[in-house]
């Protein structure tokens, strides 16, 4: 059985631990505060107003689910879901090429401290100024365009930026030519963590590039690429506006318009239907949670069977 001592000094431990967590959670307490301030409340007002015909200033009558019938029933739901997922393709791209790049950098290739300057210069750029130049690189009379004709292939010269089938592989490529910077860094940041030994010893064993890329890189990076794959996804969700406003105003039609875009539709151009922009935000907001999700369980299957 415990001597007295024993259970003292056993007790001693809990309250010094509860001590910890006390000091602890009063540390976070301001912090969390704030982000109630600034996150919760505006997240909790938009879902309030998602359920009224809110005009941005005095009417705000409660419609229940009407706002969210609508938007499903126009089919624009679908439509613009559809777009969203198809610039989701550069998600994949940008890690793929990203990790490459990362890893050459990492093993030193000629050149290497030059180049990692160069990949991230396109993060720089501001995405209007990014969508303009794609823009008018992609015009009628663009250098593309001009370039096809010079090599005999006129017949593929349209103006890209009128058809959603062929604006949508542009924004693929521009989003991808933009992120590329940004995963290299990151992908960069988490080999940095792994022992150089590990490499070293790879290398005398005759591992070739693909060979330590897929060996080694893949299985002690699960954790670095889910984040990088998150991020991206919510990003492409959330964050191309600017891109979309400078590149196509999301037109032709809703041919490139995506969710988040659309709130700004309804919100700004629209004039007075804010309430159906809260519905738009809240299901875009349900969208990422449900795929950050699935993310993160498809990131805890990887890890446990890489081991």
């Amino acid at each position: 059985m415990p001597s007295k001592t024993q259970g003292a000094a056993s007790l001693r431990r809990g309250t010094f631990q509860q001590r910890q967590k006390r000091s602890a959670l009063l540390s976070i307490l301001p912090v969390a505060v704030i982000l109630l301030a600034i996150k919760a409340y505006p997240i909790a007002a938009t879902v309030y107003r998602s359920f009224t015909n809110w005009d941005g200033l005095y009417k705000s009558d409660f419609i229940g689910f009407a706002n969210y019938a609508d938007f499903f029933s126009s089919g624009l739901f679908a439509k613009l879901l559809k777009n969203d997922l198809v610039l989701l393709l550069s998600v994949p791209l940008q890690i793929v090429i990203g990790l490459i790049v990362a890893v050459l950098l990492y093993e030193h290739v000629p050149g290497w401290r030059a180049f990692r300057a160069i990949y991230y210069i396109p993060q720089i750029i501001s995405l209007v100024i990014l969508g303009y130049l794609f823009k008018s690189m992609f015009s009628l009379d663009g250098p593309v365009n001009q370039i096809l004709r010079a090599i005999g292939l006129g017949k593929y010269a349209v103006e890209w930026m009128a058809h959603g089938s062929t604006a949508l592989p542009v924004m693929v490529g521009c989003i991808t030519w933009y992120s590329i910077g940004w995963q290299v860094i990151v992908i960069l940041g988490g080999m940095a963590s792994i022992d150089a030994s590990v490499f070293e010893a790879a290398r005398l064993d005759g591992a070739g590039f693909w060979s330590r890329t897929f060996k080694i890189v893949l299985p002690m990076l699960v954790s670095t690429l889910t984040y990088c794959v998150v991020m991206s996804v919510v990003w492409t969700f959330t964050g191309l506006f600017s891109l979309i406003y400078s590149m196509t105003g999301g037109g032709p039609g809703y041919e490139t318009m995506t969710l988040d875009y659309m709130i700004y539709e309804k919100s700004f151009v629209s004039g007075t239907q804010f309430g159906m922009a809260c519905a738009i935000s809240v299901v875009l907001l349900l969208i990422v949670m449900l795929i950050t999700a699935a993310e993160m369980k498809l990131s805890n299957m990887a890890e446990k069977a890489w081991g």
